[in-house]
C-alpha cells in the first residue's frame, strides 16, 4: 500500500518511519524547506546552534519512545531549568517554589508569575482558559528547581533535532519532497493519508477557524559571552514579549567565546503572523474542541489527522511521538502488507 504523509515533523516522521519499516511505500510532503517541523534547529554564523521555532526540550518516561527514538540520535543529558525576571530585575526560580514564593509573597503568585503571562501567551485572561493549562506549571512547597522534576529521562539529541529526524526518514521506502504544499484531490492518489496540517484547513473552514496562538521570533547575535545563567528566561511584566533564549546555555548548542545569540518570544493570534498555527487554544467552555469535533466527523475514511494540529490538542515532544507510534502500529494491524 501507498502512504502519503503530510508534514515532516515528529509526528509524521514517526509515522513515515514504523510503516516504511512494515513493508509500506511512503511519499512524505512538507511545506517547509526542511524537516522536523517546529523543532527544526541550525548552526548559525557563530557555531551556536539555533531552535528556529522556540526552544525544544525533550523530556519523558515513557521508554518506548525513548527506545524509539534512540534508534536515530545519540543523547546528552540536559535537566532543564528556568529563572523568571521580576520587574526589578531579580531571577527566580520557575516553576514557583518554596524559595520564590518566599520571595515575591505567596499571595503574589498568581498576579506575578500567571496572570500576566497567560494574557500575553494567550490573548485572554486566565479565567477564560481551561485550567489544564495553567497547571502544566504547577506550584510547588520544596526547594525543586528543575523545570521537569517527575520525568526519568531528560535530554538533548546530540547532533540536533533537524539530524534526529533526517535519520529517522533514511528508508529506501520513504521519499520525502520539501517545499510541496498538500493540495485537494492528492489522497486519492494514495491508500490512505496521515494529515498533519490543520483540520479546518483541510475542509477550507467550512465551519469557522479554530482558534490558535502563534510565535514571532525575535533573533539577535550579541558581542559578549553570556547574558543568562540558564537558557531560558520568563518575563513577568505586562509587554508583549513572554520569555528569552539563551542557547549557548543548552550543552552541545556552541561554544562561542566572543559571541552569544538570543531569541526572544513575542506571542500572537494565527491570523496576524501569516497564519502559522503553534498553540491551539483550549477555552474553559470547550467552544473550540466542540469546533475541532464537528470538523473530526467529516474525515474520509482514507485519512488519518496527526500532531498538534490535525488532532488540536497542546503536544509535547515525547506525546508527538507516542499518538504517532500507535496510530501506526494501529494502522498496520488492520491493513497488514
Amino acid at each position: 500500500m501507498e502512504i502519503l504523509v503530510v508534514g515532516a515533523g515528529l509526528s509524521g516522521a514517526t509515522i513515515a518511519r514504523v510503516l516504511a519499516d512494515n513493508g509500506y511505500t511512503i511519499t512524505l510532503i512538507e511545506r517547509r524547506d526542511h524537516v522536523a517541523g517546529n523543532a527544526f534547529d541550525f548552526i548559525n554564523s557563530h557555531g551556536i546552534r539555533i531552535h528556529k521555532y522556540g526552544p525544544h526540550l525533550f523530556h519523558t518516561s515513557d521508554a518506548k519512545v525513548v527506545g524509539f527514538l534512540s534508534r536515530f540520535t545519540e543523547w546528552i543529558p540536559y535537566q532543564h531549568r528556568v529563572k523568571a525576571k521580576l520587574e526589578d530585575g531579580r531571577l527566580v526560580t520557575l516553576p514557583v517554589n518554596r524559595e520564590t514564593a518566599h520571595i515575591v509573597g505567596e499571595e503574589n503568585i498568581l498576579d506575578v508569575f500567571y496572570r500576566p503571562y497567560t494574557k500575553k501567551m494567550w490573548g485572554v485572561d486566565m479565567e477564560e482558559l481551561d485550567s489544564s493549562v495553567l497547571q502544566r506549571v504547577e506550584v510547588r512547597s520544596d526547594l525543586n528547581d528543575l523545570y521537569f522534576p517527575s520525568d526519568s529521562f531528560q535530554a538533548l539529541p546530540a547532533a540536533g533535532y533537524t539530524s534526529l529526524v533526517e535519520e529517522m526518514l533514511k528508508h529506501r521506502s520513504i521519499k520525502v519532497q520539501l517545499c510541496r504544499e498538500f493540495e485537494t484531490g492528492m489522497e486519492r492518489e494514495f491508500g490512505h493519508t496521515f494529515n498533519s496540517m490543520s483540520i479546518d484547513e483541510y475542509f477550507g473552514a467550512y465551519n469557522g477557524l479554530l482558534p490558535y496562538r502563534s510565535m514571532k521570533f525575535h533573533h539577535y547575535d550579541i558581542p559578549i559571552p553570556n547574558i543568562f545563567p540558564v537558557a531560558v528566561v520568563n518575563f513577568t511584566h505586562s509587554e508583549r514579549f513572554t520569555r528569552a533564549t539563551e542557547w549557548k546555555n543548552f550543552p552541545g548548542h556552541g561554544l562561542s567565546e566572543g559571541w552569544t545569540s538570543i531569541t526572544v518570544e513575542e506571542p500572537c493570534d494565527f491570523r496576524d503572523n501569516d497564519f502559522e498555527r503553534y498553540y491551539p487554544v483550549k477555552d474553559s467552555d470547550g467552544c473550540n474542541r466542540a469546533l475541532y469535533q464537528k470538523y473530526n466527523a467529516m474525515v474520509p475514511p482514507n485519512m488519518t489527522f496527526i500532531g498538534r494540529c490535525g488532532l488540536y490538542v497542546y503536544l509535547d515532544m515525547h506525546q508527538a511521538v507516542s499518538s504517532a507510534l500507535a496510530t501506526a502500529n494501529r494502522f498496520k494491524s488492520k491493513n497488514p502488507v
